[in-house]
Order: structure tokens, then C-alpha cells, then sequence
């Protein structure tokens, strides 16, 4: 890129490649700054153990990449980038051989649990049936009317049956509490909550609508795409780039930031206002994840069978298994039993690895910065439900909170939400007002996971504030077209 870029983005996780793309798109020249050598943040893959092993190293299974807006318009799948949707989205083990499991079959998964199937349909049907619109409402900025409000009453009724103490009245059974907390579990944070509650019905009910998707050939594919729509359009990704004062970009017009609220405090540190400086070194962070990379010799053996068709699977036990474990992580103390999800990427993408030799992806949720190395722990997590799964481990990469951390500055301590998750902080991000991804300083915008909608592989936090910064950098009013078109 010759000319001086109109916008620079810091930072190359999903987000600000999203907002990279959305920039360029509308015709403005975009630099995308990263620090590492590899781009793409939350979506790399890599080779750990054998160069024909393909492992994701932060996420591995999308589902919200599969349903939210920006990836609808952007039709990876016209890209050659296949999410594939595997036959149980997700699996949770309860004692023994005993286990609840989502299919994406609402009926299906209703037939296996006993007294509260007619409970989980009433749930989950009429989510699922106004799937595409409750996702735009729950991965929206939180600032504008829903389409459809039957979509948004069905919401509140939910979230405070599921999101607090009566989530302990909401079950006959074992087997549905059970699974829906391990759906909750994935807003880090203390359990019942409404955090937790918005997360089960959100990433719940789409195991019976779009799934829970592995992207073909590893995580990485998707940054893949979003790299390729913007280089196609006149923009640039520098790795090895880091940007460690905001005063270096000063004749940018527009700076988007991918980046934590508190990296936010360090690159702009004698430019922001006091008052502002404050409430970034005051932001809250949530518990870490510590992360473990496997490489095995055959599937895992769980002693539920169904279970080895599972995308993801959730080791907790109980509901009240699965609540003790998180809250007491979330007060700062280790679990005897933490909260573990797997997910062995060839139960659907052969091309991972061989029969032999397949890669397994876990991690365990833990206190902020905790230091402990977790293979141990989280082999012993797998062991309880697949009696003789050490016995296939040929080799195994344990990477702690605390190492997560200064792997991608991102995730503080571990900490891969960009902060604790709180119903206020969806909404209002670090910067309360009307448009929560402009910051204090003139031409700079957040758009990282610490602005609404907040965590996850949607790319909806780098749309608005693109989106935003467009509108009020540039007047550009009318959002660009997004869907692909190959070149004549």
C-alpha cells in the first residue's frame, strides 16, 4: 500500500479482521497492524506434534460463525470454507455411562431425556423455529428496536427461568439441567447468572438450528477468507508490526482496536482523560482458561458411545457440579473438579489427521493468571468419562492461564472473554453512551470482544464499529455489500 492508510486496524483476531473488511469494502485504504508473527488471533492453527496434524490453538468450533449477520452476508461457503456440522452438537457426561446429548434433532435429543423432554421443546422449539432473528437480536449493539419482537418476548422469560435460582425448579431430571448448564458454562462466570442464562439460550438452541460447526482444515480457514476479501480489496496485513503508542498513527484518520480495554490504557496512556484512564484500570477481569493440545492414537473412548459423534463435549457432572465448579473459579479459587470442554475436530473433518495419529483440543476454565500447568488435570477431567484415554496419548502441549495470556495480549491472565462477563458490560463495553465502540480519543474505536455483543466468533463487535467509524469518520452512511464475487 503505497498511500498512507485511511484506517488502520490494531490487532488481527476475528474482529478487526471483520472491520478491516467492512472498511475496505467501502473503499478506503486499510492497514491491519499485528504484533505476532501469525494473524488471525482466536482463529490460528498450527502444526504442534506432526506437520500433518492440523491443531487450532484458541478456538475450535463456531457455532455463532455459522449464524451471525456479518458471516451470513459474507458466505464463507461460497469462500471454500466449509463448516461442517457434526451429528451431536455437543455431549455432557453426568456419571458413568449416563450422558445427556444435543443433537441437532430437536425430537432426537427430546428423546433422551425421559420426563423433561416436553420441558426442553418448549425451551428450545420456539428458539429455534426464530433462530436467525433471535441471533440478530442477541448479536446486535444492543441499541436498536428488534425486527421482531415476537423474537425479543421470548427472551425474558427464559433468561430469568435459566439465568437464576429458579434454574433449580426449571428440571424434573438429571440429564437437562445437566445440559444446559454446560451450555451456560461457556460465559465464564458464576453460575446461575444471567450472563450464563443469555449464553444457554443463545448457543443452546443452536445445536437444533445452524449447529455447532468445525471449520474444515482448522480455524485458521476462516481468518484465511477474511484476509483474502481484504487484500482483494486494496488492504494490507503487517505482522510482526506491533503498535505500542497510539501517537505513532496520529495522521491516520480512523484507528480501530482489537485489542483489550487495558491495552487500550497502555497505547494511549498521556492521551486519554483521567476519568477515562480509570474506569480502563479499574475494568474487571474473568476467570482464565488453561489449555491443553493432544495428540492421540485413536478416537477418545468415552464410555458413552454416542458421545464420540460430539463436535464439543462438556465435562462437568451435574447442574450443581457445573455450578460450584464455576463459581468457586470465578472467586478467584481453583476447582477440585473444573469445568472442561473437548472437542475432537476428526468426528467430522477426517482431514485433521490420520486414524492413528488425531489431534484433541481441550482446555479447563481456572482462576485469573493461574500458573499451574494443566495436562495432568485435564487428562484426569477425560479420564473419569474415557477410562483409558491416557493410554492414547503420544503427545500432549499444556499452555496455562497464564501463558494464554502472553500468547495473545488479548486474553488477560487467560482471561479469553476480554473481561468478566456481566449483562451490563454486553451492553455498555468499557465506554457507556450511545456508541459504546468510540472511545475518548478522536478517530479511535474499540472493536474488540470487550464491546457489545461481546465473546466469540461472530466478527459483530468489528462490524459496528466499523460500521460506526464509517458513518463518523468518512459519512459513509450506507454499509457495503459483503457477499462474494469471484474475479472475471
Amino acid at each position: 500500500m503505497s498511500a498512507d492508510p485511511d484506517a488502520v486496524v490494531v490487532g488481527s483476531g476475528p474482529n478487526g479482521l471483520v472491520a478491516a473488511v467492512v472498511l475496505a469494502r467501502a473503499g478506503l485504504r486499510v492497514q491491519v497492524r499485528e504484533a505476532a508473527a501469525e494473524p488471525g488471533g482466536g482463529l490460528r492453527s498450527l502444526p504442534l506434534f506432526d506437520d500433518g496434524i492440523v491443531h487450532d490453538i484458541c478456538s475450535a468450533v463456531h457455532p455463532m460463525a455459522a449464524a451471525s449477520r456479518f458471516f451470513r452476508e459474507f458466505d464463507l461457503a461460497a469462500r471454500g470454507v466449509e463448516l461442517r456440522v457434526p451429528p451431536v452438537a455437543y455431549g455432557h457426561p453426568i456419571d458413568g455411562a449416563e450422558s445427556a446429548i444435543a443433537y441437532s434433532s430437536l425430537d432426537e435429543t427430546c428423546a433422551r431425556l425421559g420426563i423433561d423432554a416436553p420441558r426442553w421443546r418448549r425451551l428450545m422449539g420456539p428458539l429455534a423455529v426464530r433462530s436467525r432473528q433471535l441471533v440478530d437480536l442477541l448479536l446486535g449493539d444492543g441499541r436498536h428496536l428488534p425486527r421482531d419482537p415476537a423474537a425479543a418476548l421470548l427472551l425474558p422469560p427464559r433468561v430469568l427461568a435459566h439465568g437464576t435460582l429458579l434454574a433449580n425448579h426449571a428440571f424434573a431430571g438429571k440429564r437437562a439441567p445437566a445440559l444446559l448448564s454446560g451450555v451456560a458454562a461457556h460465559s465464564v462466570t458464576a453460575l446461575p447468572s444471567l450472563a450464563g442464562g443469555g449464553a444457554s439460550l443463545l448457543l443452546g438452541h443452536l445445536a437444533h438450528s445452524t449447529g455447532w460447526p468445525i471449520p474444515v482444515g482448522g480455524s485458521r480457514r476462516i481468518a484465511d477468507a477474511l484476509i483474502a476479501d481484504l487484500t482483494a480489496h486494496g488492504g494490507s496485513v503487517r505482522t510482526e508490526a506491533p503498535v505500542t503508542d497510539l501517537r505513532e498513527l496520529r495522521k491516520t484518520p480512523a484507528i480501530l482496536l482489537d485489542v483489550h480495554p487495558k491495552t487500550l490504557l497502555d497505547l494511549g496512556d498521556r492521551l486519554l482523560p483521567a476519568k477515562a484512564g480509570r474506569r480502563l484500570s479499574r475494568a474487571k477481569e474473568g476467570p482464565g482458561a488453561a489449555k491443553v493440545d493432544f495428540l492421540v492414537s485413536a478416537p477418545i473412548p468415552w464410555l458413552d458411545p454416542e458421545l464420540a459423534r460430539a463436535g464439543t463435549v462438556h465435562l462437568g457432572g451435574t447442574r450443581e457440579q457445573v455450578y460450584a465448579a464455576e463459581t468457586e473459579v470465578a472467586r478467584g479459587r481453583r476447582a477440585a473438579e473444573p469445568f472442561t470442554l473437548v472437542a475432537e475436530p476428526m468426528v467430522t473433518d477426517p482431514t485433521r489427521g490420520r486414524p492413528d495419529r488425531r489431534p484433541v483440543w481441550a482446555y479447563c476454565h481456572v482462576p485469573n493468571d493461574d500458573r499451574a500447568d494443566p495436562v495432568e488435570l485435564v487428562t484426569r477431567r477425560i479420564e473419569r468419562y474415557a477410562p483409558g484415554f491416557a493410554d492414547t496419548v503420544l503427545a500432549a502441549r499444556g499452555v496455562s492461564a497464564h501463558e494464554l495470556g502472553e500468547y495473545n495480549p488479548n486474553y488477560v491472565g487467560g482471561d479469553i472473554g476480554a473481561g468478566a462477563v456481566t449483562p451490563l458490560r454486553l451492553v455498555t463495553g468499557p465506554f457507556p453512551g450511545w456508541d459504546p465502540y468510540r472511545t475518548p480519543l478522536g478517530g479511535v474505536y474499540l472493536c474488540s470482544a470487550a464491546t457489545p455483543p461481546g465473546p466469540g466468533v461472530h466478527g459483530m463487535c468489528g462490524y459496528f464499529a466499523a460500521r460506526n467509524a464509517l458513518r463518523r469518520e468518512f459519512g459513509v452512511r450506507e454499509m457495503p455489500e459483503l457477499s462474494y464475487r469471484p474475479a472475471p
